[in-house]
């Protein structure tokens, strides 16, 4: 006579609810992960670099959705897609008010300042491409080498020569102020000498903004003669003032509104007056 044996369950009811249990939790946080930007969100298109990161050497674009909103700048795009989906997406920033110059970005084939940029304003508001700023060292991500140009900077030697020793106030007059006020503006931010051909070509050119700096002391009622004399000798060597080709890009991109190409210019014509003296 056979016996049979009965089946037997080898499940265990416990594991299985742990195990259903971890899969919802799992869900949830994928939900949660996964904002809900709406049907009117802004693709982002930003460039990618890391050259400490094996996988990541390879230049890329990485699309991050982030929700439509009132006034939204493509640095709040930015900061959005860097909390919500990548905290490894590297930029600088810093006021967000136009002043510290520190977020100058290739926004949609054009050199801005992210913090001053409103989506909303381009004119292609529902992709916005971001890039590091052109004919700059890419450091990482959308950070860029900055010596060059604070070198640059430099080289004018941008600081105040008085006629003499100071014995109190040096005044000066409400004409000659509004003469220099647009040079006093610029923030470093390098957008100008980014979007110069000229300085692409010429690593040695000053570039419009050392040039515009050089014209805010130059031009200063309270400047030495001596020293503006060597101020001038400075910007008109080869690699300075002729260099200018006329442009316009640096004007253009400048988030300050400065006219850098006129500054230019009229360093030229003093430089001119300059070398034809006769006594």
């Amino acid at each position: 006579m056979s016996t049979q044996t009965p089946d037997t369950d080898d499940s265990d009811p416990q594991a299985e609810r742990m195990a259903r249990k971890d899969e919802r939790a799992a869900e949830r946080e994928e939900a949660a992960s996964t904002p809900d930007v709406g049907d009117d969100a802004i693709t982002l298109k930003v460039f990618r670099y890391d050259p400490e990161v094996a996988d990541k050497q390879e230049p890329r674009f990485d699309t991050f959705h982030v929700p439509r909103e009132p006034g939204i700048t493509v640095l709040d795009a930015l900061i959005y897609a860097r909390d919500t989906y990548d905290s490894s997406l590297t930029f600088r920033h810093s006021c967000r008010q136009a002043v510290c110059g520190s977020d100058a970005l290739f926004i949609n084939g054009s050199q801005r300042l992210g913090c001053q940029t409103q989506i909303a304003d381009l004119n292609d508001s529902e992709t916005v491409r971001v890039e590091p700023l052109p004919h700059r060292e890419v450091v990482k991500d959308l950070v860029v080498d900055m010596d060059h140009f604070y070198d640059q900077m430099d080289a004018v030697e941008p600081y105040f020569s008085p006629k003499e020793d100071p014995d109190g106030e040096q005044l000066q007059s409400r004409e000659n102020r509004e003469k220099i006020k647009m040079s006093t503006r610029c923030i470093w931010c390098g957008a100008c000498m980014s979007s110069c051909n000229v300085a692409a070509g010429d690593n040695e050119y000053l570039g419009p903004a050392a040039i515009n700096k050089a014209y805010r002391f130059y031009f200063d009622e309270r400047e030495g003669e001596d020293r503006q004399e060597e101020r001038l000798r400075i910007i008109e060597q080869e690699h300075g003032v002729w260099r200018c080709q006329t442009q316009f890009s640096c004007t253009t991109v400048c988030p300050k509104d400065i006219p850098l190409t006129e500054h230019i210019q009229e360093l030229k014509r003093e430089a001119v007056k300059q070398n034809l003296k006769f006594w």
